[in-house]
């Protein structure tokens, strides 16, 4: 009777899925012309409790460069986000981190 071998997946090729799909995806906030500055100030302060500095260089990048990134993470979490920078009046979307 002959030997019978189980195949088992290249683990090379595991190694290299893995990482795509742990990937962090990112929730950006847009530059909108309604909402005033110090209001995005604190929406970062309340939401994502950063404090004073960070909320505020997140909240100038936005005036100044049109977007940022304000969260990295979970595509779900990151969703989450999104959403409840709309449920502030802020426009967010999400996106796949770029390497």
């Amino acid at each position: 009777m002959g030997l019978m071998t189980t195949a088992w997946p290249d683990a090379d090729v595991a190694r290299e899925q893995a990482p795509a799909a742990a990937s962090p995806w990112q929730t950006i906030v847009w530059d909108d012309p309604v909402n005033l500055m110090s209001y995005v100030v604190r929406v970062f302060r309340d939401y994502f409790g950063y404090d004073t500095d960070r909320a505020t260089a997140l909240m100038l990048r936005v005036h100044h460069d049109g977007h940022a990134v304000v969260a990295e993470g979970a595509r779900e979490q990151m969703e989450l986000h999104a959403q409840a920078m709309h449920d502030y009046g802020l426009w967010a979307t999400v996106r796949k981190a770029t390497e």
